[in-house]
């Protein structure tokens, strides 16, 4: 038995008792008569004590060679310590070395092991398992495993059956690049890794599971984001015999039991809102909803004079900074900069200063008079200390523009607490999307998601008005689910296939195994599917996954610490039939 207890585990209840620990060594600090030992483990850190009126000398100088994340065994007693530590559990007592066994030396690691530590991104990723070691890595880990049981135990006790679907699939179209994988048995054939679970739970809804679940991995080969990674985690969800009132609200009560058991925080009813709505309300489809600003349209109020910048824009539209009068001219400028950045994109920002005398001063005062300004502080719902930000152009673009300033407004404003939870469901979204540059339509989720109900014949008139039976949940400004009712016949869906762009015979190809399944009494079905590592971060109070992730991969899609992707032996290409042909412009060099 390497250790009788864990160095999390020691209180005053111990004092005299005699036990074994084993860990890493944090820290040595010798003064010569005496050394203290820091002994970590994941639950906690014990201070181990050896003196020269206790410990032989022999002990003292084993105890003196010890370096930084030395693995060790001792043996002692606990004894209560002098000098108390109420920042740690076991702060109150300390072990007297009895024993002292060398299980495992360590180099001097590359970065410090502490929770404010030395080391860079790059570098803790290179060693991620030394930064596991770390409680603010090890503690988010251990969050992720909570919510993921809070999950599976609501579920569970709503029906829900855990199923594991197949990795090694069909390349089908579902929004992103698929990574395939070779087969040797069948040359120059591929599988395909999941981008997502969706035929097998609809073919599970099919064969009468009912209720289905599984928390799984997919696989999408696209450009990385901070709150991206090529492999992530879903919540796959899949329920028969239901209409999207009842998706709603299953899962709005998995989401309520997680902030409840999680932060304590309890949520009485998700608000709803359309995509339409959202889009005109806050510029985005996942609004965060936990502060105001939201979009007053400026069209008919800012039009009719002869401000050529507006007259010639397809929107006006403007929010009201709370106590944004504050900022100086300076301030106001380097956010007209903020703006006119290349990832935001606007070409300028009017704006409008609220006075505590009820007066407006703005920088378009040439064009406009207090009447005017009144009116658009109105629209905005400005107070007097407010700020009126108005941006102007093509309408979709200027929408995605005022949103990303509202975000970082909020963001300096300090209103995006990361202990304050609004969770709201967006419905109603398109069913398709037209591709300016191609003239065609694609899914806006996918193509199995059904229309809503009597729309089905737009799809032959005016497809771009269909809307699709398909919800999502946002969560502060993030989206952690997304689903819809399926189409559950063969009719229906081939009709889809072709307003996609399918050929029969492509549709065929690629799903006649579903359309076939829905010609043997398919049920009535839909889902959800959350993205685990997106929502464990929220929950967490933070946008990034990464950290929350045991192995994640950089920006690049590389795994630093193994050095993957990686070329293979030429003779695995042998084997599989595979030729590379690469060009200069192809081979990166990391």
């Amino acid at each position: 038995m390497y250790r009788s207890h864990t160095c999390g585990d020691i209180r005053t209840s111990h004092i005299d008792n005699k036990i074994i620990l084993s860990g890493w060594v944090q820290k040595v600090r010798d003064k010569g008569f005496v050394v203290w030992i820091d002994l970590r483990d994941r639950y906690s850190i014990t201070q181990l004590i050896f003196d020269e009126e206790r410990s032989s000398q022999e002990l003292l100088e084993k105890a003196r060679s010890l370096g930084r994340e030395f693995v060790i065994q001792v043996k002692g007693t606990v004894l209560e310590r002098t000098s108390k530590n109420p920042n740690i559990a076991t702060g109150e007592v300390e072990l007297l070395v009895s024993e002292l066994n060398i299980l495992n030396i360590s180099l001097l690691p590359p970065f410090t092991i502490e929770d404010q530590t030395d080391g860079g991104d790059d570098i803790r990723m290179k060693y991620r398992y030394l930064d596991i070691r770390r409680n603010p890595v090890r503690n988010n880990l251990v969050f992720r495993h909570k919510v993921a049981m809070e999950v599976r135990k609501y579920l569970s006790n709503q029906g829900f059956i855990e199923v594991e679907t197949p990795y090694l699939i069909k390349s089908t179209p579902e929004g992103a690049r698929d990574f395939v994988v070779p087969s040797r048995m069948n040359a120059g054939q591929f599988y395909a890794l999941p981008q997502s679970p969706q035929t097998f739970k609809q073919l599970l809804m099919v064969g009468g599971m009912d209720k289905y679940f599984q928390i799984v991995k997919c696989f999408r080969d696209e450009d990385l984001r901070a709150d991206r990674q090529p492999e992530f985690t879903q919540i796959d969800c899949e329920m028969a015999f239901v209409e999207q009132e009842d998706i709603l609200n299953m899962f709005e009560g998995l989401v309520k039991q997680l902030l409840q058991e999680i932060h304590q925080v309890k949520i009485d009813t998700f608000p709803r809102i359309t995509y339409d709505d959202a889009m005109q309300r806050y510029g985005n489809d996942k609004p965060d909803i936990r502060f105001g600003m939201e979009f007053g349209e400026l069209n008919k109020l800012a039009k009719h004079r002869e401000f050529t910048v507006f007259n010639t824009a397809e929107l006006v539209v403007g929010i009201a900074v709370p106590g944004g009068n504050t900022y100086t001219r300076k301030e106001i400028d380097q956010l007209v900069d903020w703006v006119k950045r290349p990832q935001v994109g606007a070409l300028g920002m009017v704006y409008v200063r609220c006075n505590e005398d009820g007066s407006y001063k703005s920088s378009v005062d040439k064009f406009y008079d207090q009447e005017d300004l009144a009116l658009w502080a109105k629209q905005t719902d400005a107070k007097v200390g407010d700020l009126i930000c108005v941006l102007s152009g093509l309408a979709q673009k200027t929408r995605t523009q005022l949103s990303a300033l509202r975000m970082e407004l909020a963001t300096r404003l300090g209103l995006r607490k990361n202990n304050e939870f609004a969770p709201l469901w967006v419905v109603d979204f398109p069913l398709l999307e037209l591709d300016e540059e191609t003239g065609r339509y694609h899914a806006m989720h996918h193509p199995f998601t059904s229309p809503k109900p009597g729309q089905l014949e737009l799809l032959e008139t005016d497809p771009g008005t269909v809307k699709a039976n398909a919800y999502d949940v946002v969560l502060n400004g993030n989206e952690i689910g997304g689903g819809s009712i399926r189409i559950h016949d063969r009719k229906t869906q081939e009709t889809m296939f072709r307003h996609l762009g399918f050929t029969s015979e492509e549709a065929k190809a690629q799903f006649g195994f579903l359309m076939n399944a829905f010609e043997y009494g398919a049920p009535p079905h839909g889902g959800i599917a959350f993205g685990l590592d997106r929502l464990v971060a929220i929950l967490g109070g933070q946008e990034t996954i990464r950290d929350f992730i045991a192995f994640p991969k950089n920006n690049s899609g590389r795994d630093v610490m193994i050095d993957a992707p990686s070329p293979i032996d030429p003779a695995q290409l042998d084997e599989l039939h595979l030729k590379l042909n690469l060009n200069e412009s192809s081979i990166k060099k990391f």
